[in-house]
């Protein structure tokens, strides 16, 4: 691809523009319409690159398909499986995904970079170490006050202009290739209306990593957890041995959970949490969602039965009131089902090193669209995309890791075919 024009990094500016902004209160699929503008695009560019399937379903997905162009496609014992591509098209709710403002920093050397819109907001080495393999290169960040959304807008991108090339290269011999952008990801929600017989994918690939030359196999499992506190409600000129109120035993519930360990803030590498991420509510009645991380199902439940008990002594104090404990599966970890494909991890660790790269196997704290897919029948490890600091607004990307992203993406299809 020495000679080739990326179109990714073009493609990547006009999308970021868009506000695409999941929400996870919503209960629509999406859960915002805003994310179809988006969708409504790529199928039109698909469309001018000569897929004439391209299409964005009710759900907000879109489905396209690369035909295969290898004569082993017409011999069934040699035929290529059938290789799927995803990203996602929203950004997260946690900053502000409107009005983005792409700048690049061409050539950068290593000097901390201030976003001109908010000058508190700083990119520095120390606080991003990866940075230290950037010098030199260009840097993509938003202007400081909204995120960049290259989380996942680069690997939509990349998997665009990886479609363009093969469309444009018929000499890149592959098989069958199935497109998916998918909406709702950053709410839990990315593969809720998927339809696994219509994609008609044997293996997936989802381009949402961050490391240049990195491949995740292995994510969280995780759980949603709800807890509905009934409180004992009066008039507070009347209440003296009587009021229960909901949001102080809520707060006491959370007062009493570690400051030191137990919480994303503490924890790093294979370690766990419980993160409450909501509260609402009154006097009488209140809300706590958190959400449940781990790497193994019996650490999942250890956590969750750690915080029902910490709620039931925290009701010891509160005879009147009482609480529901409601869990919620979420995804779970991925690599129970890849370990079962070894060819997909292998064939993507040889595509990373065919773009001169050294591949690395690395463990997510999270989860992608691939961890439900995986468990769905799609078996569906994540490749880097370059992003980096996700869901804030110090988040970037460089050029050079986006275009890498891009020959991997190829390399994947071509190494298929040949080991076909």
């Amino acid at each position: 691809m020495q000679n080739y024009q990326f179109t990714a990094v073009e493609r990547f500016l006009r999308y970021v523009q868009i506000d695409t902004q999941s929400d996870p209160q919503s209960t629509t699929n999406p859960s915002t319409e805003k994310q179809k503008n988006l969708s409504r695009v790529l199928v039109q560019e698909l469309r001018e690159m000569g897929v004439t399937d391209a299409e964005l379903d009710d759900w907000g997905y879109v489905y396209a398909t690369i035909p295969a162009n290898t004569d082993k496609a017409n011999v069934p014992e040699r035929r290529p499986p059938v290789i799927c591509f995803c990203s996602h098209v929203d950004t997260s709710p946690d900053v502000t995904g409107e009005g983005v403002k792409p700048i690049i920093h061409p050539n950068w050397n290593g000097a901390d970079i201030t976003l001109p819109d908010d000058p508190s907001q700083v990119i520095r080495i120390t606080d991003h170490p990866d940075l230290k393999q950037q010098i030199g290169n260009d840097i993509i960040t938003a202007s400081g006050t909204t995120l960049l959304g290259a989380d996942n807008k680069a690997g939509v991108a990349e998997i665009m202009d990886a479609a363009h090339y093969l469309l444009t290269h018929p000499e890149v011999k592959h098989g069958t290739i199935r497109l998916l952008f998918t909406p709702d990801e950053e709410v839990g929600r990315g593969t809720e209306k998927v339809d696994i017989p219509k994609l008609g994918a044997d293996f997936g690939y989802t381009i949402d990593g961050e490391a240049l030359g990195t491949l995740e196999d292995e994510t969280f499992s995780a759980d949603a957890v709800r807890i509905t506190i009934q409180g004992v409600s009066t008039h507070p000129g009347f209440a003296k041995g009587k009021l229960e109120n909901a949001l102080k035993i809520a707060a006491d519930l959370l007062a009493v959970l570690p400051k030191d360990a137990l919480s994303p803030e503490t924890t790093e590498e294979k370690e766990g949490f419980v993160h409450p991420t909501r509260m609402e509510g009154n006097q009488d009645q209140a809300v706590l969602e958190f959400i449940i991380r781990d790497f193994t199902e019996v650490g999942l439940q250890e956590k969750e039965t750690y915080l029902h008990n910490v709620l039931n002594d925290v009701l010891k104090n509160y005879p009147g009131s009482s609480a529901q404990f409601e869990v919620k599966e979420q995804y779970r970890n991925m690599k129970d089902v890849l370990d079962q494909y070894p060819d997909v991890v292998d064939n993507a660790l040889e595509a990373i090193r065919r773009a001169g790269l050294a591949a690395e196997r690395r463990s997510i704290r999270g989860g992608t669209d691939g961890s439900r897919l995986s468990f769905m029948g799609l078996p569906c490890p994540n490749i880097f995309a370059g992003e980096h600091a996700f869901h804030s607004r110090l988040e970037w990307v460089s050029v050079q890791d986006m275009q890498k992203a891009v020959e991997v993406i190829v390399n994947v299809a071509r190494v298929w075919e040949e080991r076909s």
